[in-house]
């Protein structure tokens, strides 16, 4: 049988942490901005920065059963810490470039549901559930962030939210499956998830909603 390479093995651990650090940034940086958007002091921009970047990856940890990785590495601490002061301080210039952090938070989307999906799987997750902490892990954050500021989760409205993340979650499990799993595959799942996306938001795509009343 061929041996099954994971995602460390295969980028390596110190880029494996590259990719959680910056992703976590980007995530923070989205989630300061929308506490700036909502008059937020700056205690509340890092609370927001905070959930957008970890809640996601805490979620996943707490329903695999494993410690909270991400509140114990000190450079994911700081990587939030750092979001939040930019989101802050740069509030004005930020708000102006919304189509740029859409993108970034795009590519964090992408990157997460591979990652977490990779970590589901090397703690014996089965195929379904691999896949939905892929997702869990993807928009687990906005989630929480848009239920703390009393709105309807975006990922209920947004029909190519989480479904890009679930796209590029089965991309992994089906690779493990058949044992081509190698980095170009988790590349694939990246950019099925990153292109579904961009398109669902260039062209205002969604899923149809329930309306009670045309």
């Amino acid at each position: 049988m061929l041996a099954v390479t994971t995602l460390i093995q295969t980028i390596g651990g110190h880029t494996l942490t590259t990719i959680f650090v910056a992703g976590v940034f980007v995530f923070g940086v989205s989630g300061g901005l929308a506490a700036a958007q909502a008059a937020l002091d700056p205690f509340g921009v890092l609370v927001l920065s905070a959930v957008v970047g970890l809640s996601g990856g805490i979620l996943r940890d707490i329903m695999l059963g494993i410690p909270a990785i991400v509140v114990f590495d000190w450079r994911i601490v700081v990587s939030v810490s750092m979001a939040a002061l930019i989101a802050f301080v740069f509030r004005h210039r930020l708000s102006r470039w919304g189509a740029s952090i859409e993108a970034f938070d795009a590519i964090g989307l992408s990157l997460f549901c591979v990652i977490g999906t990779e970590l589901a799987w090397q703690h014996h997750a089965t195929p379904v559930a691999a896949i939905l902490m892929g997702v869990v892990t993807a928009i687990g954050g906005g989630a929480v962030r848009d239920i703390v500021l009393r709105e309807i989760p975006a990922v209920l409205r947004e029909g190519l939210y989480a479904i890009p993340a679930m796209l590029g979650s089965t991309v992994v499990v089906i690779g493990h499956e058949v044992h081509l799993i190698s980095l170009g595959w988790y590349g694939l799942a990246f950019g099925l998830c990153l292109g579904l996306r961009v398109v669902g938001m260039v062209y205002d795509i969604n899923l149809p909603q329930a309306h009670l009343h045309r």
